[in-house]
């Protein structure tokens, strides 16, 4: 399943890309996150993976995060492996007219187990659902300073 999620944060990009690469503002924007771990690499750099834990509904999720390419400001690759599914996403980031910053998604999950496939097969708005949901709350966290953890 592969599609393209986009929004314009009213920050400039500098801003947002400092925000964004963070790793301690993850908990802010990022629903479940529970821990992360830098496991290996510079971190930022490709080829550097980090360990995102998350705890859904008392399910508790472990994703490893590579970064496979990057060109900041501009875009920068990333692979998610958990058991059952694979996510390559491409961010793309551009300064709008205004000054802001437009940040467009290219998500292609890869299911490899049943499971996974039934759910991509049955359920691909949950998939859009949660990809569009992250960026509004990294929008509202980056603009505002609002926090996940506070809502």
């Amino acid at each position: 399943m592969i599609y393209t999620t986009e929004i314009v944060v009213h920050i400039a990009i500098d801003d947002f890309l400092k925000k964004l690469e963070n790793a301690d503002n993850m908990k802010h924007w990022q629903k479940h996150l529970t821990s992360f771990e830098h496991i290996s690499g510079d971190p930022g750099t490709v080829g550097s993976k980090m360990q995102l834990n998350y705890t859904v509904d008392k399910r508790k999720v472990e994703l490893i995060e590579t970064i496979t390419h990057t060109n900041l400001p501009h875009e920068i690759y990333k692979s998610y492996e958990t058991e059952g599914m694979y996510n390559y996403q491409k961010n793309h980031f551009y300064t709008t007219p205004e000054g802001y910053t437009k940040w467009i998604v290219e998500n292609e999950f890869s299911p490899t187990n049943i499971v996974y496939k039934i759910m991509v097969l049955l359920m691909p708005k949950a998939f859009k659902k949660q990809s569009k949901k992250y960026l509004l709350d990294f929008k509202n966290f980056a603009e505002n300073g609002t926090s996940i953890q506070h809502a």
